[in-house]
């Protein structure tokens, strides 16, 4: 099969590997669409710690079933799926308290390789995080399965009420993912990006208010946000983005900063105006079966965030886009 190897920084090598066969309780996928993500894009660029290189890479697809191992009974060869690249392992402390996004071993078993003809799910993920395709949906569409269960992990634990005000920093996909959430629940939302083709998305998205915006949030901002967003992961748009919420308001860190980077904030305001800092990552079992649900009942449109669409042999013009801050995510096709 045809694969996708990240050599290098700024090196993808289309290489024929051996097509894998499925072991006991795991399912061989034929992959019919895999978006680009932001955590791809850094990879490609400097390298990541969770992708290896050289190696594949790719973490967000849907496809087909195409052969089953010995002991899976949910699913079957033909089978239109949708999935997410990780699950839990139900021993380990985390687990067992319930933290399942947080668990020991998750990113250890997590499977890359979706930038590929095919790839093999593991027992964990069969038995947790897979779902049967809804027809109506495109496997582009739902492709946006394991980003959407992210985003949606961040949003489940906040009590969003209609005409609640809330802000996103960063037009990127997982801010506008969060927008299209934010606007199923009612809140009024306020998007700031610096690219105006972002901005541009994020109006048609339904945004009730877009801004361009090259500096950081300032006082000027009146703190009137119920919700801040936080989206970019750049040190100083966490510390800014206390400007902007108002007392007893929750700022969610979802834009994930370099390792050993620190942060400062006025603990004035923190403690007096009662705010909440919360950060989140990954999700949990539950998030992704809300994710499809989400799918399932049509409740966000997902298809104008795919910005143009590459064969495999052509992956490296989307992720040279992608560098030069043009488009918000490629859809894959082997």
């Amino acid at each position: 099969m045809l694969a996708c190897i990240l050599k290098e920084p700024n090196n993808i090598e289309i290489q024929e590997i051996p097509t894998p066969a499925p072991s006991k309780g795991e399912i061989l996928v034929k992959i019919k669409a895999a978006l680009t993500c932001g955590t791809d894009l850094k990879a490609f660029k400097r390298g990541h710690l969770l992708i290896p290189m050289p190696g594949v890479f790719g973490h967000e697809f849907s496809g087909v079933v195409a052969k089953i191992g010995k002991g899976v009974k949910k699913f079957k060869e033909g089978d239109k799926i949708m999935a997410v690249h990780s699950a839990p392992c139900l021993s380990c402390l985390y687990c067992k308290k319930g933290f399942f996004n947080l668990c020991e071993n998750i990113m250890k078993t997590k499977v890359l390789g979706a930038f590929a003809e095919y790839i093999v799910l593991p027992p964990h993920i069969v038995k947790q995080n897979i779902f049967i395709k809804p027809e109506k949906l495109s496997f582009e569409e739902a492709a946006f399965l394991e980003p959407l269960s992210c985003v949606v992990h961040g949003i489940s634990t906040l009590n969003i009420k209609k005409n609640n005000r809330a802000l996103i920093i960063g037009g990127g996909p997982i801010g506008l993912l969060h927008l299209l959430i934010l606007k199923s629940k009612g809140a009024i939302v306020t998007l700031i990006d610096k690219h105006l083709e972002k901005l541009s998305v994020a109006k048609e998205l339904g945004a009730d208010f877009i801004y361009k915006s090259e500096s950081l949030i300032t006082p000027s901002h009146n703190a009137k946000y119920d919700f801040i967003f936080e989206c970019t992961g750049r040190k100083e748009v966490w510390e800014s983005s206390i400007n902007a919420v108002r007392r007893g308001g929750t700022i969610i860190l979802f834009g994930g900063c370099k390792s050993g980077t620190q942060v400062c904030y006025d603990a004035s305001r923190l403690h007096y105006d009662e705010i909440t800092l919360k950060g989140v990552f990954h999700f949990n079992p539950s998030d992704v079966k809300k994710a499809y649900e989400l799918f399932s009942n049509s409740r966000i449109n997902v298809t104008p965030l795919i910005s143009g669409k590459y064969t495999l042999k052509n992956i490296s013009k989307a992720f040279a886009k992608l560098s030069r801050g043009i488009g918000i995510k490629y859809a894959i096709l082997p």
